[in-house]
C-alpha cells in the first residue's frame, strides 16, 4: 500500500480510503490510485484486512504453582494461537488463599475479554465463582470435574490412568504401586480411581500400601518413592501421577542401584518436556498440555467474538484424546529365584 501511495503521489490513509469504496476520495485522486494498483499488481491481503478491523482480544492467564514443565508446555500453546488471532494475553502469577481472590478480582478489573485458569486454580470454587459472577467469559484446563457454568478443556483423567494400568498388568506386572496427586485438585482422584479400576477388572483389588501420597511435585515423588521401595515385598512397577513425581521415583531407584526398568519400571502422566530429559526416558501419558491451551484461547475467541456481535455464546465441554506414549522406562518384570529358608 505504502509503494501504491508513493506511485500515485498520495498518502497510504487515501489509498486505504480508495480501496476501502469511501466516497471523500476526488474522482482525478481515485483514477491516480487505480493506475498505480494495476501498474504494481497490487492486491489485498483479506485475512490482513480482517485482522486489521478487528478490536483485539485481551485475555488474561492467571496460574498457580504448576510444574515449570506444565508451566512452559501450557505457555507455548497460549503464545501460538495468540498470534495467530490478535490476542493480547496478560500473565498473572497467583498466591494462595484470600491474596488468590484479590489477585483474580485485580484481572476482572482489567476489563479483559476472557481468562483462562489452569490446575489448580481451575478446582478453586471461590475463584471460578468470583469469576463467573464478574461476568467475564472463562475457561477451565484439566479440570476433572469443571464446573458447568464455565467452559472446560481436559483429557479422560479416569481413562487415561486405566489405559497405563492396564499396560503394566499386561506387561506381567502383579504389585503396582501408585503414587497419588494433590488431594487438592479433582484430576488426582479421577487418576488413582482410573488405576484401581484397572487393577479389580484385570489384577484382583489394589493393596492398601501400595497407594501413596504425593504431591504433584519432585519432592514428594521422592518421599513416595522412598515409601514404597522400603516395603519387604516391594512393587516391581510404580505409576507415578505426574513426570516430576515418575522422574524422582527413577533417581530414588538410581540411588538404591535398582535397574530402571530391570529391576523397577516407572512411569509418569503429562509428558512433559522431562520425560525425554531423564534416563531412562519414561513412558508416561501424554496429556497434550500446549493443545490445550491453544482450544482454550480458541474457545475464548469465540465467545468473544460472538458477545461481540450480540449472539448467544454458551459455555462448551472440550475433551482431547490422549495418547499412552511407551518409551524405555518399563519392562516385563525380573523373574527373581524363590525366597530361600535359612
Amino acid at each position: 500500500m505504502i509503494d501504491v501511495a508513493k506511485l500515485a503521489g498520495v498518502s497510504p490513509m487515501t489509498v486505504s480510503r480508495v480501496m476501502n469504496g469511501k466516497d471523500i476520495v476526488r474522482n482525478s485522486t481515485r483514477k491516480k490510485v487505480a493506475e498505480a494498483v494495476a501498474a504494481l499488481n497490487y492486491a489485498p491481503n483479506p485475512e490482513a484486512r480482517t485482522i486489521a478491523g478487528l478490536k483485539p482480544i485481551r485475555l488474561g492467564f492467571l496460574y498457580s504453582k504448576p510444574s515449570g514443565a506444565y508451566l512452559a508446555e501450557f505457555l507455548l500453546g497460549l503464545l501460538s494461537q495468540a498470534s495467530l488471532n490478535n490476542v493480547q494475553l496478560l500473565v498473572e502469577q497467583c498466591g494462595e488463599g484470600e491474596q488468590s481472590l484479590v489477585q483474580a478480582q485485580r484481572l476482572v478489573d482489567c476489563n479483559l475479554d476472557g481468562i483462562i485458569l489452569p490446575p489448580p486454580l481451575c478446582d478453586r470454587s471461590p475463584i471460578v465463582d468470583l469469576l463467573v459472577k464478574s461476568g467475564v467469559p472463562l475457561v477451565v484446563v484439566a479440570c476433572g470435574q469443571p464446573d458447568s457454568r464455565v467452559s472446560a478443556i481436559g483429557i479422560d483423567e479416569h481413562a487415561a490412568a486405566y489405559e497405563m494400568t492396564r499396560h503394566l498388568i499386561e506387561l506381567g506386572h502383579e504389585r503396582i504401586g501408585f503414587v497419588m496427586g494433590n488431594p487438592a485438585q479433582s484430576c488426582s482422584a479421577l487418576r488413582l480411581a482410573g488405576y484401581q479400576a484397572a487393577l479389580r477388572d484385570f489384577g484382583g483389588q489394589p493393596a492398601p500400601e501400595l497407594v501413596v501420597p504425593g504431591l504433584f511435585n519432585y519432592r514428594s515423588g521422592l518421599d513416595a518413592a522412598e515409601q514404597l521401595l522400603a516395603l519387604r515385598d516391594r512393587p516391581t512397577a510404580i505409576f507415578a501421577s505426574n513426570d516430576d513425581m515418575a522422574a524422582a521415583a527413577v533417581a530414588v531407584a538410581h540411588r538404591l542401584r535398582l535397574d530402571v526398568p530391570g529391576d523397577l519400571t516407572v512411569t509418569g502422566f503429562d509428558d512433559t518436556a522431562l520425560a525425554m530429559t531423564i534416563w531412562p526416558a519414561l513412558t508416561t501419558v501424554r496429556q497434550p498440555t500446549a493443545a490445550m491451551a491453544e482450544a482454550a484461547v480458541q474457545c475464548l475467541v469465540r465467545q468473544v467474538q460472538a458477545l461481540r456481535s450480540n449472539l448467544p455464546s454458551p459455555a462448551e465441554q472440550l475433551s482431547i484424546g490422549f495418547t499412552l506414549v511407551r518409551r524405555q522406562s518399563d519392562a516385563p518384570p525380573r523373574v527373581r529365584p524363590p525366597a530361600r529358608a535359612y
